[in-house]
């Protein structure tokens, strides 16, 4: 598991059962890009259908902090170059992710993001995140379609109180 200072990988954390992404071809979907195995495959890859844009929601199984997020992309002609990022928004369409300020956008240089290393978040803005949404709003020559080999987050999880486990007193 990769771990970048006192963060690590949160992959494990992640609710894989309520991931989806929007605008997808169905042979090429997000588990290409999101799961581990297939995410460091070079071949597979997650590819948009009717036009550049991908809106992708990753929850996770508890309240994570993330400090970066790595990206892949093989080609640089079809690679994201306009990465909105949203926390906890559970019902986002493509006209709300374009139109709506985004926690963080990203404007990403292929040469420079795309090969898989940490691209550092703003820490701050990303504290208590129960999921994450990722609008590719474009890629980086105007292709028809994007293409994203691997996106992981690098994190820590929130540690909670499970009012559960308390018994009550008297």
């Amino acid at each position: 598991m990769a771990q970048v200072g006192k963060y690590k990988d949160l992959f494990e954390h992640i609710d894989i059962a309520k991931c989806y992404c929007l605008n997808e071809k169905s042979n090429h979907s997000w588990e290409n890009a999101v799961k581990q195995g297939p995410r460091d495959m070079d071949t597979l890859f997650c590819e948009s259908d009717t036009d550049e844009q991908l809106l992708m929601s990753i929850p996770f199984q508890q309240v994570v902090k993330l400090y970066a997020i790595k990206i892949k992309a093989i080609d640089s002609n079809h690679a994201p170059k306009v990465l909105k990022l949203f926390v906890n928004r559970e019902s986002l369409g493509f006209s709300e992710a374009s139109s709506e300020p985004a926690v963080q956008t990203l404007d990403l240089d292929f040469d420079k993001h795309c090969s898989g290393e940490p691209i550092e978040l703003k820490f701050v803005k990303f504290q208590s995140v129960r999921s994450i949404q990722i609008f590719i709003e474009s890629n980086q020559d105007d292709e028809e379609t994007t293409q994203l080999s691997h996106i992981s987050f690098i994190g820590a999880t929130v540690e909670t109180t499970n009012m559960s486990e308390f018994k009550a007193v008297g």
